[in-house]
Order: structure tokens, then C-alpha cells, then sequence
């Protein structure tokens, strides 16, 4: 008798029937032992999600300043005494929680960050010689870690090009007696592309990545919340095993497949946090009457540089605005003109600071302060947000700055062996060739030194990217072929008072307005 053929598939049909009398989906399979779905292991707690993490581990540690780091993994790590670690994250903390209370109890042998920041015990270890720190862009460090995560070796960037993150020397570590740098940085590979000058860079994965969500469901599916997906997203997806420290745990179904943002072939483990923090560490708050200041003092000041900042908005310009001064150029938005704010940290259309009791913790800027969204903002992580910038997609960028050259070189990221917060995203901002790049800052240095000189002798943050310089005494363009050029004075002020006070030669422009 001819043998009945079998239909290809068969099988699958008898898994799919099989899958639906038993209420299971396809392709979960139950084990024994700890409780596992599809290879995630639901744990109890943070010291059994951290089961195997060994000494001398590389570890990414999702986070933005205090907004989403895994704080209770941090906590179980502490406990853990383990030592010798490479932490791999944007920053540390503050010195009493987040990745600061490891440098507190020396379990951190090197830090690869972008930002310092205000944590002094990170930068006192640092330039004394006690702590190993790799500085990288901001967006260079997202864009390694999410190249980790899809097996891409390396990649070309112009982030960096012309300064020491291209040539080498970068401090790692200073010698304990002060004496100058025992292990410094290599230099990078370089090539132009469409006659823009690339660095290379290589990627980054870690032994385990500790990462937090909002929600995830039993197969490891992740969901982030606001700005609290930064670094997280793009750290789950480059570790051998990932541990995600989450606020709820649901059953396989509940999360629609359109809400997940981290799928859960990158989750190896998940445990619900018993409780969080969730610590803001810079609560800013809209209060009437903040917008006034009193004349002749520095914040009368810095309004002046602001409101002539602010007059660079175009309507339907998307823009970023470094910490700091920069950001209260936002105050001075003309009505009727819509112009979206983009913050680093993964969040496009940034609104003002909330009111009294509106604060989310999980909604900060780049600052790290807390504010509000305008209706049709967007979240989203790290990488897609440099890729935004990195793509020329922001119109414009404002930072402040300790030095500008007449050729339009800008440095303001460290002082050698004195002073060290870190470029943050800013190298990232000013490399992008379709973005203009304004500076506000004070005309002068405390007791009177030039900020704006002939060469910088501070390292640089990017070569040739200034387009324009706003101080409260002058307004300069930078022209990358005959250098600056004055083009408004303060009221009350010369060219040559300009001149007296100003570290290098420029042109003045044939009509200088006044502001």
C-alpha cells in the first residue's frame, strides 16, 4: 500500500494545536530548577542574578547620572565584595549611590565613561593616580556598545577626529606621585570618506550587563520608561548574560510584541527590584519668578548671552542645548515659533521644568534636572539619539566653553591633572558636518585671562567646528579661511574695547551692530 506523503509542516501545526490546548506559546519551554522561560531565568533576588560574575569581570551598567541605573544590582555587587572590575558606563553616580558607592569600596579597577561629572570621589581617584579611566564620547560610547551587541567589529566616526581621542596620550592613568601619565590612550585609526576626515573605534561588550526596565514579561521582554531607556537599551543587547533589574514582572502575552524594546533573546536573567529609590539628583522645579534676576549680577549676565543666543532659533529648527547657560536660552523661544529641543540622554521635544509635585524621576535632561515633554516628543535610547546628531539631523547645537580659537578650535571638557568632567556628548555634537555650532560663555576668564585665543592650549573638544561665539561684550563668526570676524558689540562698547580684552586678532565686520 502507497505510503501516505507528509505535508511540510506538519510538525509545526501539531506544536501550534499542541502549544494552544496547553495555554503555552510556541517555543516556550518550562525547565526544571530555578524558574526559567526560554532560557530566562526569573530569580529571586539581586544576589542570585549576579551568579557567576567573577573578579575582573566587565560590566555595562545602564544609567544616566541617577536616571535608570539597576540600583539594587549595584547594591548586591557591593555586597558581593567583588573586585577588579571594568565598569563600562556614562558616569558614576554620586559619591554615595549608583556606581560611586563601588569606586568607595575600590571594586572598580577601570571606569570607560564620558562623564565625570559632580562625582568627586570619581575624580579624585582619577587624578590621583587610583582609578583607571577610559574618557569617550558620549556618543562614541553608545555607538561601541550597540556595535558590541550586533557583532560589529569596529566603525568609523568623525567624533573625535583632530584631538586627543584621535591622537593618542589621553591620561587612562596618572602616576600615584604625580609625576604625569603611566598608562595613556592609543591612537586611532583614521580615514576620510567623502572627503571627511573618520576615526575608528572598536566595540565594546561586557561578561554581564546590568541593565533596568519598567516592565518585563516572563520570556524577557523589556520595556523602558521615558528617559530611564538611555543607556540600558543598547547595554542588554552587547553582554554575554544580561541581568535586568525590573519594577513588574508579567506573563508571556501581556506586553504587546509593538511596546517591546528590548526582545528577550538578549535577557538571560530577570528579577523584580523589592523597592526603589529612585533618587533624583537634580531636582528642578518651575517657580514663579525664576526668569528674574537683578541687574550687574552674573545671572543678568548670563541672560544677556542667552537672549542674544536665543535670536539664532529658526522656526521648526530642532535643536540641543549643552548644560549649563546654554539651556536657558530655551527661555527665550520667541511666541509663536516652534523650535524642538533634542537632550542626549534620549528625549526629543523637551518642555520647561515641572511644577511642584509633577517631577518623574524617569524624566530628566542631560543636565540631569528634571523636566517636562511637549505634546509629540519621543523617547528613545543613547545610540538612536547620537545617531540623530551623529546624521546631521540637529540644526543646531549651543555649549559653553573654557577656550575657542580664531579658527574656530574648542576645548571644554579638562584641565590636565587639575580638573576633569568629561566631554559628555559634546565631542559627538560639534563633529557632525551638518550642524551649526554656537558658543556662549563669559568673554573672559576669572581674573581677566583670554578665553578666546589664537590656539587652544587646553585639549580639544573639536577641531575648526565653531561657527559663531556669543559673549556678553561681542558676537563673532568664524570663518575657517580668514578666521574671526567681529560682528555686534555690546552697547556701551568699541572694537577696540573688544580688542583690549581678547586673546587673538579678528576683523571687524564692515557693518558691527550693537546689542
Amino acid at each position: 500500500k502507497k505510503k501516505k506523503e507528509k505535508k511540510p509542516g506538519n510538525h509545526m501545526f501539531r506544536s501550534l494545536r499542541l502549544a494552544v490546548r496547553l495555554q503555552q506559546p510556541l517555543g516556550v519551554r518550562l525547565l526544571s530548577g530555578s524558574a526559567r522561560q526560554a532560557g530566562v531565568r526569573i530569580c529571586n533576588s539581586a544576589v542570585e542574578a549576579l551568579d557567576g560574575l567573577q573578579d575582573g569581570a566587565r560590566v555595562l551598567v545602564g544609567g544616566f547620572g541617577l536616571c535608570g541605573i539597576p540600583e539594587n544590582l549595584i547594591a548586591a555587587l557591593q555586597e558581593k565584595k567583588t573586585t577588579g572590575l571594568t565598569a563600562v558606563s556614562n558616569n558614576a553616580g554620586v559619591d554615595d549611590f549608583g556606581l560611586g558607592r563601588l569606586l568607595k569600596t575600590r571594586q572598580i579597577k577601570r571606569m570607560i565613561s564620558s562623564y565625570v561629572g559632580e562625582n568627586a570621589e570619581f575624580e579624585r581617584q582619577y587624578l590621583s593616580g587610583e582609578l583607571e579611566v577610559e574618557l569617550t564620547p558620549q556618543g562614541t560610547l553608545a555607538e561601541r556598545i550597540r556595535a558590541g551587541g550586533a557583532g560589529v567589529p569596529a566603525f568609523f566616526t568623525p567624533t573625535g577626529f583632530g584631538t586627543v581621542i584621535h591622537e593618542g596620550g589621553a591620561p587612562i592613568k596618572y602616576k600615584a606621585d604625580g609625576s604625569g601619565i603611566e598608562i595613556g590612550s592609543q591612537p586611532r585609526v583614521a580615514q576620510k570618506f567623502n572627503g571627511i576626515d573618520y576615526i575608528m573605534e572598536e566595540a565594546i561588550t561586557g561578561d554581564f550587563a546590568l541593565v533596568r526596565a519598567w516592565k518585563a514579561d516572563k520570556a524577557g521582554n523589556l520595556i523602558f520608561r521615558k528617559t530611564a531607556r538611555n543607556f540600558n537599551a543598547p547595554m542588554a543587547r552587547a553582554a554575554k548574560i544580561t541581568v535586568a533589574e525590573v519594577e513588574e514582572i508579567v506573563e508571556i502575552g501581556e506586553i504587546d510584541p509593538d511596546h517591546v524594546h528590548v526582545p528577550g533573546v538578549f535577557v538571560q536573567r530577570v528579577f523584580k527590584a523589592p523597592k526603589l529609590e529612585k533618587r533624583i539628583e537634580r531636582l528642578t522645579l518651575n517657580k514663579p519668578g525664576d526668569d528674574k534676576v537683578k541687574p550687574g549680577t552674573p545671572a543678568a549676565m548670563r541672560h544677556k548671552i542667552v537672549r542674544r543666543a536665543a535670536q539664532e532659533f529658526k522656526d521648526g529648527m530642532y535643536v540641543n542645548l549643552g548644560i549649563g547657560m546654554p539651556m536657558l536660552a530655551s527661555n527665550f523661544i520667541p511666541d509663536g515659533m516652534r523650535v524642538v529641543l533634542q537632550s542626549e540622554n534620549g528625549v526629543l521635544g523637551l518642555g520647561p521644568f515641572p511644577e511642584e509635585g509633577q517631577q518623574d524621576p524617569d524624566l530628566i535632561n542631560a543636565g540631569k534636572e528634571t523636566v517636562t515633554v511637549i505634546p509629540g516628543a519621543a523617547y528613545f535610547g543613547s545610540d538612536e539619539s547620537f545617531a540623530m546628531i551623529r546624521g546631521g539631523h540637529i540644526d543646531l547645537t549651543i555649549l559653553g566653553a573654557m577656550q575657542v580659537s580664531q579658527n574656530g578650535d574648542l576645548a571644554n571638557w579638562m584641565i590636565p591633572g587639575k580638573m576633569v568632567k568629561g566631554m559628555g556628548g559634546a565631542m559627538d555634537l560639534v563633529a557632525s558636518p551638518g550642524t551649526k555650532v554656537i558658543i556662549t560663555m563669559e568673554h573672559n576668564a576669572k581674573g581677566g585671562g583670554f578665553k578666546i585665543v589664537e590656539s587652544c592650549s587646553l585639549p580639544l573638544t573639536g577641531k575648526q567646528c565653531v561657527d559663531r561665539i556669543i559673549t556678553e561684550k561681542a558676537v563673532f563668526d568664524v570663518d575657517k579661511d580668514h578666521g574671526l570676524i567681529l560682528k555686534e558689540v555690546a552697547e556701551g562698547m568699541t572694537a577696540d574695547d573688544i580688542k583690549a580684552c581678547t586673546g587673538a586678532s579678528f576683523k571687524v565686520a564692515d557693518d558691527v551692530k550693537s546689542f
